[in-house]
């Protein structure tokens, strides 16, 4: 059976797929300012410059991911990073007191 073309992507779809900075700003609950501060720093969710104008969009699926990835960093979030759920290690001879 051959295989059927995938439809061609709606306006709209497009338009969700890709986040002008303020809108992923606005996603992402932090302000316009805080994204060009990170971009600038190479900080933050992956960016790129879309169209003549350069304008810097943000992938709704990049952002989500970043998010997860922060959630996973984080050691309220992630059990195993938990420096409380970790035993203690014993120290060597060398760094107890003679």
């Amino acid at each position: 059976m051959p295989a059927r073309p995938l439809p061609a992507p709606s306006a709209s779809s497009v338009r969700t797929a890709f986040l002008t900075v303020k809108d992923a700003a606005e996603y992402l609950g932090l302000s316009p300012h805080t994204l060009y501060v990170w971009r600038h720093r190479r900080q933050g969710p992956p960016s790129f410059r879309m169209g003549p104008r350069g304008r810097v969009m943000y992938r709704v699926e990049a952002l989500d991911a970043w998010v997860r990835e922060q959630e996973q960093a984080d050691s309220r979030s992630n059990p195993a990073l938990n420096p409380l759920s970790v035993r203690p290690h014993e120290r060597s001879a060398r760094f107890t007191a003679a």
